[in-house]
């Protein structure tokens, strides 16, 4: 791992072009220490070695590099993808069936070591979303279907979560968005959409205070005082039962503070249109649809001051 400083000396990339790189085209994702510091692996180093070699002898733009770039290691993915199943879908699917199998058995250790090669082999998109997301879902199934019992089921839910949150200090913040309180109304104890909605923020650069499942109201209406750039308040709910209180907390949320921006989401509220919510936005799209509501929606709101 190499930090900004070395970076900048075996490259000869200046810090402030490195650092705009990163912030408006997302050129690289360098992973971040507790203090906020960034560290650059190998692959990065390649890449930026790539990317300089573009824009310096051949005259091509950072932002049409970084579009090459992403495409190049994209084709890379699926060459790997095909040589490693066949066929990606096949491969994908192999990987889905091991890890689900090492945590069925309560086999930490081989499921981490098979996430960790999923991670090195197809990359985070991949892993997350074509992986690790239908394990979940086929874990919620197998116990609903009585073929996975309550401790198999909380063992998986909470490797994979634990996984899944170690994104959020990989990614890095960028200070001219909002910052989002993301959180579980009490009494809702699944949290997964929530996490997984929290990263994709978080990949796109937005300081998210993750609160998790069941956070009492007083909790977050004690943040929402104290904490300064907060925009949007983002809140889960699968349990049909909680959307009354949820939207006596939205309305309560709104009130005291009508700027902030608020976004439902979770099984309980795929049927509830805008027309019947205190919501600002309801989260009912699929995954793949969600970059476009954020580069439409979310991105130029501004922040709370």
């Amino acid at each position: 791992m190499y930090s900004i400083k070395q970076v900048v000396e075996m490259l000869d990339i200046p810090s402030v072009t490195l650092r705009a790189w990163e912030n408006r085209y997302q050129a690289v994702v360098p992973e971040r220490t507790e203090s906020g510091y960034r560290l650059y692996n190998q692959e990065n180093i390649e890449d930026l070695r790539w990317l300089k070699e573009q824009t310096d002898n051949k005259g091509i733009s950072i932002s049409h590099a970084v579009r090459m770039l992403k495409q190049h290691k994209q084709k890379d993915l699926d060459e790997r993808l095909s040589v490693a199943g066949g066929d990606p879908k096949d491969a994908l699917d192999k990987m889905r069936q091991q890890i689900y199998a090492a945590l069925l058995d309560i086999q930490g250790e081989r499921a981490d070591a098979l996430i960790d090669f999923g991670f090195s082999l197809y990359g985070y998109e991949a892993m997350v979303h074509q992986v690790l997301v239908p394990v979940l879902v086929k874990v919620g199934d197998a116990w609903e279907q009585g073929k996975a019992t309550v401790a198999q089921e909380h063992y998986m839910t909470h490797m994979i979560s634990n996984r899944l949150s170690q994104f959020f200090h990989v990614f890095p913040v960028y200070a001219h968005l909002q910052k989002v309180i993301a959180f579980c109304p009490a009494g809702e104890h699944h949290q997964i959409g929530l996490l997984l909605f929290s990263l994709f923020l978080r990949r796109n650069g937005v300081e998210v205070i993750y609160l998790g499942s069941n956070t009492p109201e007083d909790g977050v209406m004690e943040l929402l005082a104290k904490q300064e750039r907060i925009g949007a308040v983002c809140l889960s709910v699968t349990n049909g039962t909680l959307v009354p209180y949820t939207e006596k907390l939205l309305e309560r949320i709104g009130s005291q503070y009508p700027e902030m921006q608020l976004i439902a989401g979770g099984k309980a509220y795929e049927a509830i249109s805008l027309q019947e919510t205190k919501a600002t936005y309801v989260m009912a799209e699929p995954p793949e649809r969600w970059q476009a509501w954020f580069d439409q929606e979310f991105a130029g709101i501004r922040h709370r001051a």
